[in-house]
């Protein structure tokens, strides 16, 4: 699927004087710029008006190319969820099925607030081992973000695939959803689940007492050296929930497991203990998927440091109407053709970006782009 088919689906609505330039080479043209180090309008505007002829080969540009106003306006005004929907076919396209950890988490676009109105919240659903967000649902505010979760969750075909989220997302209609979607879960456990969480404390307390005496448990250790810090890694799991008080077993879908994870932590002689609780739902069937699942959960929060530190997401003021949640779903257009490079891979992303600004061809390979005839 081209870029400019991915758009084939969005509306233009623009009336009059408004529609000088083309919706769908606006997209591309801003997808291209930011792909190529531009985090604003303005850098956007300039790029593309330098880069004209270039875009030409692809693009008619039968105007040229827009000023910042036209492009903030444009994306404004730019149905959000249209757009997203074109985000999830065009990653589908470029990776095809999702399989393997998906990890779900929420990150607050911090330039987005605007005035007394709360700052965006963007909730990601990120495929770990392909290293792409496969799409991403808005809220304002985090306080909201459940419910970002629950739409996006609709949206996801999520066969054979094991789902992670953070404590707020331990709910059991998101289990539920997760399994409706074809998908297995690992849901992290704290005190937002009260009764839950001090059941699965106070199990894992008294069987350790016991050294797990009569309870059928599989452990596995994991030690990571690296710059000076010692890790280890402990994972417990027990696929056995019949100690579970039944309306507690019962309200959660598919639910077949619980597990622990400690991680000690030694840096410089200090020594710190991290344990966190887990309810696993019945596909998982071994300790070493479930610490698989759990330890992949971090992917998503490094896109969201990779969207902070190599796209500067956090600094960019773009907040009118649907601007900021466009801008989003682009900055991650771009992430993800960035992470499937195969033609650069021992570049950082940073150097990667910087190249496409510099090699029209590695940004030809990049997105896929083909000269218009």
């Amino acid at each position: 699927m081209t870029l400019m088919e991915a758009f084939a689906q969005v509306k233009d609505h623009r009336r009059g004087p408004a529609v000088r330039y083309d919706l769908k080479e606006m997209i591309v043209m801003t997808i291209c710029a930011v792909l190529c180090d531009c985090d604003d309008w303005v850098d956007v505007a300039d790029w593309c008006e330098e880069e004209e002829g270039w875009l030409k080969t692809f693009l008619v540009l039968a105007k040229g190319t827009p000023s910042h106003d036209t492009f903030g306006e444009v994306f404004r005004i730019l149905d959000a969820k249209v757009f997203e929907n074109c985000f999830r076919q065009w990653i589908a396209s470029l990776v095809g099925v999702a399989k393997g950890v998906v990890a779900f988490d929420g990150k607050t676009v911090r330039g987005s607030k605007d005035g007394p109105n709360t700052a965006l919240h963007m909730v990601s659903a990120y495929a770990t081992e392909l290293g792409v967000s496969l799409g991403q649902e808005g809220s304002a505010g985090k306080g909201n973000e459940l419910a970002a979760i629950k739409a996006l969750l609709e949206t996801l075909v999520l066969k054979g695939c094991i789902v992670t989220l953070d404590a707020l997302g331990c709910q059991t209609e998101v289990a539920e959803k997760i399994v409706a979607q074809g998908g297995d879960y690992v849901l992290a456990v704290k005190d937002n689940q009260k009764n839950l969480s001090e059941a699965v404390v106070e199990f894992f307390a008294t069987a350790e007492a016991f050294d797990f005496r009569n309870i059928d448990v599989q452990k596995r250790v994991w030690v990571d050296k690296d710059h000076g810090r010692l890790e280890t890694r402990r994972a417990v799991w027990i696929a056995d929930v019949s100690w579970m008080d039944q309306p507690i077993r019962e309200a959660w879908k598919k639910l077949g497991a619980v597990g622990m994870i400690e991680s000690e932590q030694e840096i410089k002689d200090k020594i710190s203990v991290e344990r966190r609780y887990f309810i696993v739902s019945s596909g998982v069937k071994t300790v070493e998927q479930f610490a698989h699942a759990a330890r992949a959960h971090w992917g998503v929060e490094a896109m969201h440091w990779v969207l902070d530190v190599t796209f500067r997401e956090d600094h960019c003021r773009v907040r009118k109407g649907h601007a900021a949640r466009n801008l989003s779903a682009i900055r991650k257009f771009a992430l993800s053709a960035l992470r499937n490079d195969t033609l650069h891979p021992e570049r950082s992303l940073r150097r990667r970006r910087k190249l496409a600004d510099r090699r029209p061809d590695y940004r030809v390979s990049l997105l896929g782009l083909t000269p218009r005839q």
